[in-house]
């Protein structure tokens, strides 16, 4: 999963378009730095180098300013998702390419901060939680073709943990001890699956 670079754009003033953009992109930076709590007008306008009454003439309110925010983290996020879907292909056989492509997403700081963005906020508003659990939800979706939906249930669990942790930690966990967890979290047994009978 390739790091996101964002650009903040500079408006001018002939340019409505170029406005609400460097207003959306500096709250999606302030959101990634500082969580979603630190989101003001103010802050917004300043980092975006617009008038502070432009924020409100783009947004109706600083919730319909972070929520589109977070939207857009998300859609980030589906980026790299749909970057890792091909590599669960061969999932089963050949976990490797897939856990690689999921360490790097955990090594990128932007990706990490806006997951755990979303995570938080979903935990406290109920408008936004179909939002964060997307991430999870369609990593078992994926998943489950390829290993069952108890075992990508339990791997995508523990991939929401590591990406807290690799947030605390500022580095992500060793790529090899994911791989460890990931494939015995594989290995574990399916109670969706028919037990093998003892000889």
């Amino acid at each position: 999963m390739s790091d996101t670079v964002t650009e903040s754009p500079v408006p001018g003033r002939r340019d409505p378009a170029g406005r609400r953009r460097a207003i959306l992109t500096a709250a999606t930076e302030i959101v990634v730095e500082q969580g979603p709590a630190a989101l003001t007008h103010r802050a917004i306008a300043t980092r975006a180098g617009v008038s502070l009454g432009s924020t409100t003439q783009y947004f109706a309110s600083i919730d319909e300013l972070r929520e589109t925010a977070l939207q857009q983290l998300a859609d980030e996020i589906d980026t790299s998702l749909t970057q890792l879907e091909p590599l669960l292909a061969g999932f089963a056989q050949n976990p490797a390419p897939a856990i690689s492509e999921i360490h790097d997403f955990l090594r990128d700081p932007r990706a990490v901060h806006a997951d755990v963005a979303l995570m938080s906020t979903g935990t406290t508003d109920p408008r936004m939680r179909a939002l964060a659990q997307r991430w999870t939800d369609r990593v078992i979706d994926m998943l489950a073709v390829h290993i069952g939906r108890e075992r990508a249930t339990a791997i995508a669990v523990y991939l929401d943990g590591a990406t807290i942790h690799a947030a605390l930690h500022d580095a992500p966990l060793d790529r090899d001890h994911l791989e460890r967890i990931i494939l015995a979290l594989c290995a574990m047994p399916d109670p969706a699956e028919p037990a093998t009978p003892h000889v």
